[in-house]
């Protein structure tokens, strides 16, 4: 099978949707006559023309609130950020239009969109730039929220969120647009809100997603190596969560660790340990550990982002404290 980048499987999808159903384009700052701010929509423009493949001025809340003018209107938008740190501007229109439109019109209108870009520290961009905001999204009725790994689960996530009829908030980190992995060239859609177990194990199941999981994998191979062996599972959707996957794995390991690049109040780890807690409790032998990032706006200096973000020996350390403690 070939090997693509993330940001071409990305460009894949877009473009394998947009020529599926007319109704679907793309706009947000510099998509078209740039290429995409980290290339993602290199050479759209030249396929698709300059009234599907929209620059936008800088001003995500008018962008965003035209998006969801035409979602009500019977296209199908792609808005993207150039970050979600810039979603902030926008999010009025996200939650307090797109998101409860169906709700609020008794089911008369929707909102079939997708806003879409990078999330997260992307090294050395310090606090404005550098912030998680996947548990904000999620914690919104009306909306679905998706952080992929890896290009394969990009582009089938991707293609399903474009024909949601749910606004789809679809986060990507601009740390792996560059990333190679397995994607075919047939036709492919994974489906919202299932989970997926990366590496089989039995002592205790780490849970993460987006750029995380390369962490919790890398530290699952470690653990491999003292006798250790870990369950992975790859959420790749954090509204709707796939909470049967989790509770069935906690109820073969007895112990959970979630690794989760944002940070630790009101967190998407701390909603998983919550429920684990009270629908595997019976099964557990340790409290379910989290690793997050420190509870501080991300610093500039690359040694204060190490000593801030999760890794792979804070996931190392937080595995073997619920090894060998008992609940």
């Amino acid at each position: 099978m070939r090997s693509i980048q993330f940001r071409e499987a990305l460009r894949e999808a877009m473009s394998e949707e947009m020529r599926r159903d007319k109704s679907v384009f793309l706009m947000g700052e510099e998509v078209a006559e740039y290429n995409g701010a980290y290339k993602v929509s290199q050479g759209m423009l030249d396929e698709f023309g300059p009234e599907r493949v929209i620059d936008t001025p800088i001003a995500e809340l008018g962008f965003a609130g035209i998006g969801v003018g035409a979602a009500m209107n019977g296209l199908r938008p792609i808005i993207e950020f150039m970050t979600f740190n810039f979603s902030l501007v926008a999010i009025d229109q996200v939650i307090n239009s797109a998101a409860k439109l169906m709700s609020m019109s008794g089911g008369q209108y929707g909102a079939p969109m997708v806003f879409r870009g990078p999330t997260g520290s992307a090294g050395m961009l310090s606090s404005q730039h550098s912030q998680n905001f996947e548990n904000w999204y999620a914690n919104t009725p009306g909306l679905k929220v998706i952080v992929p790994s890896n290009p394969y689960d990009a582009k089938g996530l991707l293609k399903s969120a474009i024909r949601d009829n749910d606004p789809v908030i679809f986060m990507e980190s601009e740390q792996m647009y560059g990333d190679k992995g397995e994607v075919p060239e047939e036709e492919y859609t994974i489906p919202i809100g299932v989970a997926d177990i990366k590496r089989e194990g039995s002592d205790v199941t780490i849970v993460s997603f987006g750029k995380m999981m390369k962490v919790a994998l890398a530290a699952a191979e470690e653990l491999a190596e003292d006798g250790i062996n870990a369950e992975v599972i790859d959420l790749r959707t954090v509204r709707p969560i796939d909470y049967k996957t989790l509770v069935e794995s906690v109820k073969k390991t007895n112990r959970m660790v979630v690794v989760e690049e944002a940070w630790p109040l009101a967190s998407i780890s701390a909603e998983l340990a919550y429920h684990i807690q009270s629908n595997a409790f019976d099964y557990m032998d340790a409290p379910v550990k989290r690793v997050t990032c420190r509870d501080v706006p991300l610093p500039y200096a690359p040694t204060l982002i190490e000593a801030s973000l999760p890794n792979v020996e804070r996931t190392i350390e937080a595995v073997k404290s619920v090894m060998y403690k008992k609940a």
